[in-house]
């Protein structure tokens, strides 16, 4: 039989009555707990009443911005797009007509544009790299659905109503 006690500490010792038992340690062990229980703070929040404070720097579900006249800043370059290392941003491009002129301030714009949430790893490279400021993951972070489809959201969910970058550093 191998001894763990030599082969670990060194020592040759024998454990004493005490230490066999091991009451002292779930004596010490217990006593700590009853610390936290009785003498620590609560950290619960009650959810639908109070918020959590989010960090400045959180990442949650993703917007499109719109610029200051309410026309849509997203021009469908698809830089976003080429950037994601989740791949799970889809956007199709139109050229602006004549009749939408006054919601696009550019030639083109996302005739439809479409994240898949199960698929994204919230990294923010969509939001760095748009040269139009147009995306951007704000602080949502509710996020439950009752359907797997409903992860799956398009321009109609995504479009704000308007604002630009945050500042973050304080």
């Amino acid at each position: 039989m191998i001894n763990v006690r030599e082969k670990y500490l060194g020592s040759n010792d024998r454990m004493s009555f005490w230490d066999r038992l091991y009451l002292p340690a779930i004596f010490k062990g217990m006593a700590v707990t009853l610390k936290h229980m009785l003498f620590s703070k609560s950290v619960t929040t009650q959810y639908p009443e109070e918020k959590r404070v989010i960090a400045p720097r959180y990442r949650g579900r993703h917007v499109l911005k719109r610029d200051e006249q309410g026309r849509e800043r997203c021009t469908a370059c698809y830089c976003c797009a080429y950037i994601c290392p989740a791949q799970c941003i889809k956007i199709m491009a139109a050229d602006v007509t004549p009749e939408i002129q006054h919601n696009h301030p550019g030639d083109k714009y996302a005739k439809s544009f479409e994240i898949d949430l199960f698929r994204c790893i919230y990294c923010g490279f969509c939001q760095e790299a748009c040269p139009k400021a147009a995306i951007f993951l704000e602080d949502i972070y509710e996020l439950a659905v009752d359907s797997r489809d409903k992860f799956v959201i398009g321009k109609d969910v995504l479009v704000a109503k308007e604002g630009g970058p945050r500042k973050i550093r304080v």
